[in-house]
């Protein structure tokens, strides 16, 4: 794919995804989403061509004018959207895949201080919400999708929604027959019976506490 073709199709993905975007105009000159991924493929070509500390630059300048920090060794597919990216991070050996969406605040982030594959792959198709933190090599598979305010530490299998802390998968979704499988849930199972518990003794407590009125 050209590389007119592949800023077009950023372009696109913008339009396509978010309805406050009017025109491609606008994209191109307000969208810091659009801009930084635009920055990043500069420094991801110079830090292909081993080029020092100038990859490294570009890639602080472009932090600087969108509040998206994008490591240049970033590997980013086609089609992807950020929205209201303040906060962004996405470290160096993170592999994107094509038409993925990240929000506000997400954290692509490492775990090893090795020079290793140390930060996620996201498949193709895949949705990050408000503050979702995913750590370490894990993968997230394709059209799968991850709350607000999640952390992931475990990789995901495709069609999936992850929620929580740390995130679980609550359900997985059938391509072929678009049904959704809701899992077990654990931990909510936990909190809704906790929940129950302490409604069954705050009736006792109310029961005795008139009891005792009723004497008095």
């Amino acid at each position: 794919m050209s590389l007119i073709t592949s800023v077009k199709r950023d372009i696109r993905a913008v339009l396509e995804r978010d309805p406050a975007a009017s025109n491609a105009v606008g994209v191109v000159f307000t969208y810091p989403g659009f801009q930084s991924r635009q920055f990043h493929r500069v420094a991801h070509t110079l830090y292909r061509r081993h080029i020092r500390g100038l990859p490294m630059m570009v890639a602080y300048a472009t932090r600087f004018l969108t509040g998206i920090e994008i490591h240049p060794g970033a590997k980013i597919g086609e089609g992807l959207f950020i929205d209201h990216g303040m906060g962004v991070v996405i470290g160096e050996t993170t592999e994107i895949g094509d038409n993925v969406t990240l929000h506000q605040g997400v954290t692509l982030g490492g775990t090893s201080t090795q020079k290793v594959k140390r930060h996620p792959t996201l498949k193709d198709n895949v949705m990050i919400g408000v503050g979702a933190q995913l750590i370490g090599n894990i993968t997230i598979g394709e059209n799968s999708k991850v709350g607000a305010g999640s952390v992931v530490l475990n990789s995901v299998p495709p069609n999936a929604t992850v929620v929580g802390v740390p995130g679980r998968v609550v359900t997985v979704r059938d391509p072929d027959t678009d049904t959704v499988e809701r899992l077990p849930d654990p931990i909510g199972e936990q909190l809704e019976n906790l929940e129950r518990r302490i409604a069954e003794l705050e009736k006792r407590l109310d029961r005795a506490e008139g009891g005792k009125g009723e004497g008095i």
